[in-house]
């Protein structure tokens, strides 16, 4: 691919901020959406295991539901923050984008309404598994399959995005002119290491739902220790097999001594050790985190150096500062969005710690965060309006 090309497909009007802003944004957020595609994608695999066992098992029958309801809650949250890493990728990576939607047309559109059946199939699942249907894990695992397809779908784009020297080849191949929008490309093991990434996200889930629920009295002791133990099984047996997929990842592409690819070894040898001694599984997880950043890191190195051989570097991007909207944008980010985070995940919190039924106006915390989430979305909502409103009309006047 000629850097000339690849320059044309910029946006002429260039970026409203720093590329390197939005290239920390993307990594950040990318991060956030994948930790919960891999929880829902373990919970709900997880889950039709404790539904075909049925009520045979008393600690599945008290598991199962609060997986699914797991699984449910993760697909929400993972289609809303996967929005961000798009739009920030849409903004340094231009070019990739567009070709990539235009290479993959089709499958861009099959992956909407595969994404919009396959979660209205899991709420299916939800109630036929709450109604104890008998059909129950048949409805959950066609709603498995089409999420999982979805997600490959996406995988195909995330690769098609990072060939640009076979774009050419992919549009007209043998020289004739190909705009069925079918093009689709998969890294084996590159998407072998990604999905195995669920198995250790869910173990570290389930040590946390077991330490969590650890000071509550409704729930027996060996159900504790049941969850605990299984989830410890499948953090160190998942971090083994991530592990293993990595290197192999890493070895293909020649990454394999780079040194976020070394922080990643180091850090899953970490959590391999934290996950196995189970001593306090939130540490384990902040460690997770950290772990989740660096992959969104070392995804952004390949795709960046991918990029810089052909001479199209982010940095060199015209920006053209447009100091509200980013304004507008961080205000939103960290006070709209870290208290209204807050407040929920603080009522989370206490609601799961609270054997009876938990009443929010009656906490000071809950009431203060909801409080001032109310409020601060109103003013937002206001200067948001009264904001478009007199720009509208100082263009239009």
């Amino acid at each position: 691919m000629d850097t000339s090309v690849l320059l044309a497909l910029r946006d002429p009007a260039g970026v409203p901020f720093y590329p390197i802003v939005f290239q920390v944004l993307y990594v950040l957020t990318w991060a956030l959406h994948a930790a919960f595609v891999l929880l829902s994608l373990g919970s709900m695999g997880l889950s039709l295991y404790g539904s075909a066992k049925g009520n045979l098992d008393k600690h599945w029958s008290i598991l199962t539901p609060h997986l699914i309801q797991t699984g449910k809650i993760s697909v929400s949250i993972l289609i809303v923050l996967g929005v961000a890493p798009l739009l920030f990728t849409q903004v340094i990576y231009d070019p990739n984008w567009y070709v990539t939607n235009t290479l993959s047309g089709m499958w861009v559109f099959i992956f909407i309404y595969t994404l919009v059946v396959g979660y209205s199939m899991y709420y299916w699942y939800y109630y036929a598994n709450k109604a104890q249907k008998p059909g129950s894990s048949l409805i959950g695992l066609i709603s498995f399959g089409i999420l999982v397809f979805a997600g490959i779908l996406m995988h195909n784009f995330a690769v098609t995005s990072i060939m640009p020297n076979d774009w050419m080849n992919m549009y007209a191949p043998n020289g004739n002119v190909d705009t069925s929008g079918w093009t689709f490309n998969v890294d084996v093991i590159r998407l072998a290491f990604m999905v195995s990434l669920s198995i250790p996200v869910v173990g570290i889930f389930l040590q946390n739902y077991s330490r969590f629920l650890s000071t509550r009295k409704d729930f027996e002791e060996s159900f504790i220790k049941y969850t605990a133990s299984l989830g410890t099984n499948l953090a160190v047996f998942g971090l083994l097999i991530s592990a293993v997929a990595f290197l192999l990842w890493m070895l293909q592409i020649g990454y394999l001594l780079h040194p976020v690819s070394i922080a990643i070894v180091v850090g899953v040898l970490i959590l391999l050790f934290m996950a196995k001694i189970n001593s306090n599984s939130y540490y384990t997880t902040l460690v997770l985190v950290v772990v989740a950043l660096l992959i969104s890191t070392m995804r952004e190195v390949i795709r960046f150096d991918i990029m810089a051989g052909l001479g199209y570097s982010i940095y060199d991007y015209p920006v053209n500062l447009e100091i509200p909207t980013i304004v507008m944008f961080l205000a939103t980010f960290l006070i709209m969005g870290f208290v209204g985070v807050a407040y929920l995940l603080s009522m989370a919190w206490k609601v799961g710690k609270n054997e009876g039924v938990f009443d929010g106006s009656r906490d000071a915390l809950v009431s203060k965060l909801g409080k001032s989430t109310l409020y601060i979305m109103i003013v937002w909502m206001a200067i948001y309006f009264a904001w478009g409103i007199a720009i509208l009309f100082n263009n239009i006047l």
